[in-house]
């Protein structure tokens, strides 16, 4: 009996210092991708990868991010967004507001809407980073491509 007992107290002491625990994580989903430009999704959790044409910060790769959590439907909102800045007369700049960045969706173009462009022009909300960065230029199909709509 006392060699049972020794066996289950080094069995339960052998258990509870282990040093290997499994963490529940959270798949991460790859939307839709131009170029180098893509959405990932982990969670609730919306990331914007695109390619930057202009930064300010003298970090050298030229990939950056915006994120967002999907709270009121935010990801279709977005779309929706930029979407109707395409169909706008005159085209004008869109300014968002992130919790991290502020975002200008800067559109360019001429009569025909089928050749106006959108960039992401991102600078970040503390003041110290001074970070800013341009996308380059999408077209409404590319948009469309990107959020998988």
């Amino acid at each position: 009996m006392k060699k049972i007992i020794t066996l289950a107290i080094l069995f339960f002491s052998f258990v509870s210092v282990a040093q290997i625990k499994v963490i529940e994580t959270v798949p991460v989903e790859k939307l839709g991708k131009v170029n180098n430009n893509y959405i990932q999704k982990i969670g609730d959790e919306y990331t914007v990868y695109y390619t930057s044409i202009v930064s300010d910060d003298d970090d050298t790769s030229s990939l950056r991010k915006f994120s967002f959590k999907n709270v009121n439907n935010d990801y279709a909102g977005l779309y929706s967004i930029i979407m109707n800045g395409f169909n706008a007369t005159p085209l004008y700049d869109i300014k968002l507001e992130l919790p991290n960045n502020y975002i200008w969706l800067h559109y360019t173009g001429n009569t025909l809407p089928d050749k106006a462009t959108v960039q992401f022009m991102v600078s970040s909300k503390d003041p110290s980073s001074g970070a800013s960065s341009v996308s380059e230029p999408f077209v409404k199909d590319q948009i469309n491509k990107l959020f998988q709509k």
